[in-house]
């Protein structure tokens, strides 16, 4: 399980160090894709598969459907890790979320996400987290 914050710069050719912890964890195969609130996501090989499928219930009647999937699915990218434990994050991606020098990966249960630092203090956590609980409770989380 992905959890922590950790800060990080990216280089000038768009690698990016993934902290030891993570590493661990996300092991050789993985998978980075665009995700929601305009971060990245980065998926260990297992759980991509496993929203794949989820992805593949959807049905292809659907426009939303359709979309979500093209978003998720077609921005995705293999990862690799180097040496030193740095992934090459594509320019297309690092153009999606805004992503220049100063990073947060946030370990978020079944993946990592990647943020631009000031958007992450300003979007990633939300100031309304009073409000935001009450409906997580609406919805039986806490």
């Amino acid at each position: 399980m992905f959890m922590g914050e950790f800060n990080h710069a990216i280089d000038a050719k768009g690698r990016l160090i993934i902290p030891t912890r993570f590493r661990e964890e996300l092991g050789d195969d993985f998978v980075v894709t665009r995700g929601l609130d305009t971060c990245l996501f980065v998926f260990p090989s297992s759980a991509w598969s496993e929203f794949e499928s989820q992805l593949h219930m959807l049905p292809v009647t659907k426009k939303e459907a359709r979309q979500f999937t093209r978003f998720l699915v077609a921005g995705a990218t293999p990862g690799e890790l180097d040496k030193q434990g740095r992934i090459l994050l594509p320019s297309t991606l690092r153009e999606f979320a805004h992503l220049e020098k100063d990073v947060v990966l946030a370990g978020v249960i079944d993946r990592i996400e990647i943020w631009d630092r000031d958007r992450y203090t300003a979007d990633g956590i939300g100031e309304n987290m009073e409000d935001i609980a009450e409906k997580m409770s609406e919805l039986g989380v806490i």
